[in-house]
């Protein structure tokens, strides 16, 4: 390792020298991080939820105690059957979590269910201004809610929705043997539009009216996109 970078340091100044000692060092934790950084936020996540989803299966269900606060269509659905779907959700998508199984798919549901929980028990009953709400910011049960920790496990979430399990998982193992190479990562309008509906339709049940607005503009993004040819280039 050390004749790589000796190799990769030979020739120009003092300034070049240094930018390429960065980038050996970047270089290297970038390809660390590919192993490590999705693994650690998945086992965090993993233990979290499937904590919270054994606590379920072995206590009683108190969710008609605040389905009238659960967003649509959660608000219409049987208790009974929230309260079964939440338990084993959670189980088996903090099994998923450790084995790095079908990574994106799990994750994207643990976001829903913690949009969907944050609304019904973590969310301030009102609020006049963004002030007033970030009072909820919190640990606590004071009134102003107390929305903190499931916001940081949204905040945890979403890079694994976005770039999947890591090269330590058996999604990775599988998509090494199944399917084709992957290709090159894009940003481009599709990528934008899906992330506004994905996204945007959690964002509703917390700010009906921003993430109702954000999901239209992905998928106008998606029409004139598809029309433009986008969709023939994906």
């Amino acid at each position: 390792m050390a004749w790589t970078i000796a190799n990769e340091t030979a020739g120009g100044g003092a300034r070049g020298i240094a930018g390429t000692l960065w980038r050996a060092l970047t270089d290297r934790l970038e390809g660390l991080g590919q192993w490590l950084a999705p693994l650690f936020l998945r086992l965090i996540m993993a233990w979290e939820f499937g904590e919270a989803g054994f606590e379920k299966l072995r206590g009683d269900n108190w969710f008609s105690h605040v389905q009238e606060n659960f967003p649509f269509p959660f608000s219409v659905v049987s208790t009974d059957i929230s309260w079964f779907m939440a338990t084993w959700f959670e189980i088996v998508g903090a099994f998923a979590l450790v084995l790095g199984l079908f990574t994106r798919f799990f994750a994207f549901s643990l976001l829903i269910l913690t949009f969907v929980a944050t609304a019904a028990v973590h969310w301030p009953d009102s609020w006049s201004s963004l002030g007033e709400l970030w009072q909820g910011y919190a640990i606590s049960d004071d009134g102003a809610g107390n929305f903190k920790l499931p916001l940081l496990f949204a905040v945890i979430l979403v890079p694994l929705v976005l770039n999947g399990a890591g090269k330590l998982s058996l999604d990775h193992l599988l998509g090494r043997i199944r399917l084709p190479a992957p290709g090159t990562p894009r940003a481009d309008g599709l990528s934008w539009s899906l992330a506004g509906v994905a996204f945007g339709l959690p964002l509703a049940t917390l700010f009906p009216a921003f993430g109702l607005l954000l999901a239209a503009a992905g998928i106008a993004g998606f029409v004139v996109t598809w029309f433009r040819g986008g969709a023939h280039a994906a």
